[in-house]
């Protein structure tokens, strides 16, 4: 049976998500603002274990500090009535046009130092309010035309930047880890450090590697027609992945935001089997959009139906896993071989030469008639999806 979500379940959503008011690039906003301090209530209600936020989310633009002070005081008081801690916290570099051309990459020096200044000042308040991740999402952080930017120039500056703010973590004492959040385009035409292979790659050059690693979104991978399955298998091979956003994609097109689930429904079964069985521990962050057509009430239906698809993907996982004909098909398609080193322990490459049935006497024939069984296991694990098994 699905249970109900509980604190170990590590549910989180952003402000901005339930918060969203449902415009788009075509219509007004369908919904009212919501109340940060109603947010945390409701998804407390819910069953939801965090809260995330951007800057620009909890504190408007351009607030006095009287201002900051209020908004904060308020949503701390919240989050003490409610049991809700907060795991990540980000910056708004993307809505205000100041940023128009980007944040840390704009061809416009005092805005690069602008937006520096402003995500550390936010990385104070996420430190005071027991956040561990701090999220960079840079979708302003490209182009439309190749003639506008020196894309070398803009890593340079993009790593100046991260650099800088991992710089500024070890000097506070925080604890915080950075997680870099790739996207292939939307609001850019282009944006730098698109996909979790290119972020990763980019990592490996920072200053402080340690302190860096990534917060995939499914809908951003997806769009760019990849695996996302995959992506998250090569970034916990890694090490990096600090974070998650977890949501719906119908393919590649423009970011839909959907309820998670609501899209690639086999990719979110492999993808919750991995998170569970994968070794990932921290939060399941949904980043997500009810529909346009909501009113408040579909608005925490649609949160609830985030986690309530997890939960269902999950028991689906689990039986998956437990089911002893599973067992005996991932033997036969040797799948638990691949755990296993080609090279055995201390052998060398001259050992291997030495080895003639590792060449010499190998039947290549033979074996390429044999089967791995792939087709039952992936039936199995639809019927198991389904419900079926």
């Amino acid at each position: 049976m699905v249970g109900t979500p509980v604190a170990e379940d590590k549910f989180s959503f952003g402000l901005w998500t339930v918060g969203w008011r449902a415009n788009d690039p075509f219509g007004e906003p369908t919904r009212a603002a919501l109340d940060p301090v109603e947010t945390v209530h409701r998804l407390a209600e819910l069953g939801a274990w965090g809260v995330t936020f951007h800057d620009d989310d909890l504190i408007p633009f351009g607030s006095d500090d009287s201002e900051r002070a209020r908004r904060i005081s308020r949503f701390r008081a919240a989050l003490d009535e409610t049991g809700l801690v907060v795991p990540m916290a980000t910056t708004n570099l993307f809505t205000h046009p100041v940023f128009k051309d980007g944040a840390l990459t704009s061809n416009d020096r005092d805005i690069r130092r602008f937006a520096l200044r402003k995500v550390m000042r936010n990385m104070d308040l996420a430190a005071e309010l027991g956040a561990t991740t701090y999220v960079l999402w840079g979708g302003r952080e490209g182009s439309e035309t190749d003639a506008a930017k020196t894309v070398s120039a803009a890593l340079d500056r993009y790593r100046e930047g991260i650099d800088t703010l991992a710089r500024y973590v070890l000097d506070q004492g925080y604890d915080l880890r950075l997680a870099l959040e790739p996207k292939p385009n939307e609001p850019r035409g282009d944006i730098l450090l698109p996909t979790i292979g290119h972020a990763l790659a980019f990592i490996s050059t920072l200053e402080h590697h340690e302190l860096v690693g990534v917060n995939p979104e499914v809908g951003h991978e997806q769009m760019a027609g990849l695996n996302f399955v995959h992506g998250i298998g090569q970034a916990l091979w890694q090490g990096k992945l600090f974070h998650i956003d977890l949501n719906g994609q119908h393919g590649p097109r423009y970011d839909q935001d959907l309820v998670f689930g609501h899209g690639d429904v086999l990719s979110a079964f492999f993808l919750v089997d991995l998170l569970e069985h994968g070794g990932y521990d921290g939060p399941r962050h949904f980043d997500f959009k009810p529909p346009r057509t909501e009113d408040a009430e579909g608005v925490w239906d649609s949160a609830a139906a985030c986690m309530r698809s997890y939960l269902l993907l999950r028991e689906r996982a689990r039986s998956f896993r437990a089911d002893p004909r599973v067992i005996e098909a991932l033997e036969q398609s040797r799948v638990p071989e691949l755990s296993r080193p080609t090279l055995l322990d201390g052998e060398s490459p001259a050992d291997l030469l030495a080895d003639r049935a590792a060449f010499e006497d190998f039947d290549a024939e033979a074996a390429a008639r044999r089967g791995y069984g792939y087709a039952r296991l992936s039936q199995l694990a639809f019927d198991h999806l389904l419900g079926e098994a």
